[in-house]
């Protein structure tokens, strides 16, 4: 495929979106229109295809279709012609993707500096400097990149006080839904203006906690509006900011608390999950204690949000640290300076499982990451000013970063948060938002549509969720099936699905189907290279492959978005990713490229496990299962679930004498949840005997071997076998007779 366009085609990306010169393809009936003002609460609109309420209580009649015997998925769908017809278009065909994607691989410096000159620049970088400076080959010195270094930006500013100043500080900025069915009253709006006077309050507060430019902020919280004002706020005083996912154990927490040097940590009292109340201040009690017993560090402040379902004479607080998150902000003025911020300095840092066991710090920087995040959310869903988007993840993970936080407010747009989980108190759930609020681009996890499909379609056509233009997906590869069920009933056919593939370390979207006339839809692959993005395949001794053909999927020139370092530990991010390929950067997965030189995402080349989106390092669940005195040994590997993508099988060796029974399972399970948390779930547990793990003689565990195994693979599927220093081993995990 040949990939080159007119300047004109290239429109930035936030600041001059509003009035940017959209192309829109001749009308036709369809059932999209152009998007909305997004200033006030929407109508509820009638059902698409039944009378229902909102939400259920009960589960809704199946539609005639739920029963019917299941039809194959597609292989290719066209972007469909509704879609196309009825909305305006960033890039109105494939040719045009194809010229600027050319464009931004032919020259870098040009493509990015035009977009990157939309933001607002309180320093601009040196004119007679490269936008980009940079070296991948660890052979030839520290590997790093460096994008407009020198110049100096806020992107707190850029969110917030840009829209504000040019009359926009009365769009919404979020929709925040409670958990459940809105009974305590907690759902509301929050236009731009008043989200900007609840980040600079919040940034006095963290001031006054002695925050200063580059020191640590952690946040444990669920998902509200809280959650993204406290990483704009840190962002706002040139803080770094480090998200745990609420669902993470005392013991994951107090880890992270350390290696980000965080003096500040802001939780809440509880959040509801489904029927759930889960007390997460006891759990950042517990963490601060343990940061201070293993690791020698001490939190000083701990601002303490109500989370709507406890009261306070239930909420133990430690005087002199622990402070109600109202009391803080009460006295607060609601502005407060911007702090500019070198392009290259510090942004946040996300911990991320790797296959050592120890978490990684990724680092992002200020002005690439800005510049990626902003840019890709356009592209990507092309959006467009008056659009309601909805993206269901948690800002625990990366896309909760790009794609809630920063991508969708630099571009300012009106969102929709919430907090619990999509089948509660229905399956119905989700599909009642995109009702209420018109949603016209939804971003979910094919984990949660698998779930949901099985739920039935009767709870989506309940709902009128014809508002939707673009169906995006995260976290994982989707199967087919879920493809198509995702694009047939939620979209009715009309919607354009967007399989995203990126990572934590790329920062935005580096793969991904755009949105264009003339572009063959294939389920369940990612297709083309984004904006700036040099995609390679290898084969395991560095050889390019060129065609058709499969192999260890690299990026060969860096690009805005990338990671900069790991936090404390630059060697290991130059060891984890580039220096198995000199000159690349290595994503640790696998890939194929097909005829039309799209490419499909084959798995993880390393020991990273991903369950609903959610990686872990197979170091530390075997870690924990360790932890249980009655195991000797563990090894985990992950096999497809139907649900959560992958799941996790566990091979584990007892202690001579121990048999395998449902209290060992049970220890493990507790252990796993105290240790990580309970993303952690083992799906099965295989009881391993006296000879062992599969090992060459060198004692490395040949988990390819395993995977067979676990997979229902038999002696005619596991290969040479040679290297194993005890063949007999295997006698023993397939239940043959043993010698």
């Amino acid at each position: 495929m040949a990939f080159a366009a007119s300047p004109a085609a290239l429109r930035p990306p936030a600041r001059s979106l509003a009035s940017a010169a959209c192309r829109r393809l001749p009308a036709a009936a369809g059932r999209r229109r152009k998007g909305r003002s997004p200033r006030s609460l929407p109508a509820v609109s009638p059902p698409r295809r039944a009378a229902a309420s909102s939400q259920s209580a009960s589960p809704p009649q199946a539609s005639a279709g739920d029963g019917a015997a299941p039809r194959p998925p597609p292989t290719e769908v066209p972007v469909p012609a509704s879609y196309l017809e009825a909305n305006e278009h960033h890039l109105g065909s494939l040719a045009e993707y194809e010229t600027l994607y050319n464009q931004s691989v032919a020259d870098p410096d040009a493509f990015w500096s035009t977009i990157a000159r939309e933001f607002y620049w309180e320093k601009p970088w040196p004119a007679d400097a490269p936008a980009v400076s940079w070296n991948f080959d660890p052979t030839a010195g520290p590997v790093y990149a460096h994008w407009w270094k020198g110049g100096r930006t806020n992107i707190c500013y850029n969110a917030l006080d840009v829209h504000v100043a040019a009359g926009r500080g009365d769009n919404v900025a979020f929709f925040f839904e409670p958990n459940g069915d809105d009974d305590d009253g907690r759902r509301r709006s929050v236009t731009y203006a008043e989200l900007l006077a609840d980040v600079c309050r919040t940034a006095n507060a963290l001031t006054a906690a002695g925050i200063r430019a580059g020191d640590g902020v952690v946040t444990y919280m669920p998902m509200g509006v809280q959650l993204p004002t406290v990483m704009l706020a840190a962002a706002r005083i040139g803080a770094v900011h480090s998200v745990v996912f609420g669902g993470f154990s005392p013991a994951a927490l107090a880890a992270r608390l350390a290696a980000a040097g965080a003096a500040v940590i802001v939780t809440t009292d509880g959040v509801g999950r489904g029927a759930k109340w889960v007390p997460l201040k006891a759990a950042a009690d517990e963490a601060i204690a343990l940061a201070a017993a293993e690791y020698g560090h001490t939190v000083t402040t701990q601002l303490v949000v109500r989370g709507g379902g406890g009261g306070e004479a239930d909420v133990p607080m430690v005087t002199g640290r622990d402070v109600w998150w109202d009391d803080a902000l009460a006295g607060a003025a609601d502005t407060a300076p911007v702090v500019w911020v070198d392009a290259e300095d510090p942004l946040f840092c996300l911990f991320t499982s790797g296959s050592t066991g120890a978490p990684k710090g990724v680092v992002h920087t200020v002005g690439g990451y800005m510049v990626g995040a902003a840019t890709t959310f356009k592209f990507s869903f092309n959006y467009m000013p008056g659009d309601v988007y909805f993206c269901t993840a948690d800002c625990g993970w990366i896309t909760g970063h790009t794609y809630v936080t920063y991508g969708p407010l630099l571009n300012g747009a009106t969102q929709v948060i919430f907090e619990g989980i999509p089948t509660y108190p229905d399956a119905g759930r989700l599909w009642a938002i995109v009702a209420r609020y018109r949603v016209n681009i939804l971003y979910t996890a094919p984990t949660a549509l698998r779930s949901l499909k099985r739920a039935g379609d009767a709870y989506v056509t309940a709902h009128d969720t014809s508002s939707l233009k673009v169906l995006g997906t995260v976290g994982e590869p989707i199967n087919p099936e879920a493809w198509d069920w995702y694009y047939s009933v939620v979209g009715d056919a009309s919607a354009t699905v967007v399989d995203s593939y990126w990572q934590t370390e790329t920062g935005a979207h580096v793969i991904v189907p755009l949105p264009v006339a003339g572009l063959s839809l294939k389920p369940g692959c990612a297709q083309l290279p984004h904006l700036g993005i040099v995609p390679a395949l290898l084969d395991d001794n560095g050889n390019v492959v060129e065609g058709e053909g499969e192999g260890n999927l690299v990026i060969a020139r860096p690009w805005p978005s990338a990671l900069r370092t790991l936090m404390g530990d630059h060697g290991r991010m130059e060891s984890t990713y580039f220096s198995r390929f000199p000159g690349y950067y290595m994503t640790g997965d696998g890939a194929r490229r097909d005829a039309d030189g799209h490419l499909w995402l084959t798995g993880r080349i390393d020991d990273v496990l991903n369950v609903s989106g959610h990686r872990m390092g197979t170091a530390e669940v075997e870690s924990a299962i360790v932890g249980v005195p009655s195991v000797a040994e563990a090894a985990v590997v992950g096999i497809p679930h139907e649900v959560t993508g992958e799941a996790l099988y566990a091979f584990v060796v007892l202690m001579p004498g121990v048999e395998g029974n449902d209290g060992l399972r049970a220890a493990i399970t507790a252990e796993l949840r105290a240790r990580i948390g309970p993303i952690a779930r083992v799906e099965t547990l295989h009881w391993v005997g006296g000879r062992g793990l599969p090992k060459t003689r060198s004692g490395k565990i040949l988990r390819r071997l395993l995977r067979l195994i676990a997979t229902g693979g038999g002696e005619g599927d596991l290969g040479d076998v040679s290297t194993l220093a005890d063949p007999s081993v295997l006698d023993e995990l397939l239940g043959r007779p043993v010698a």
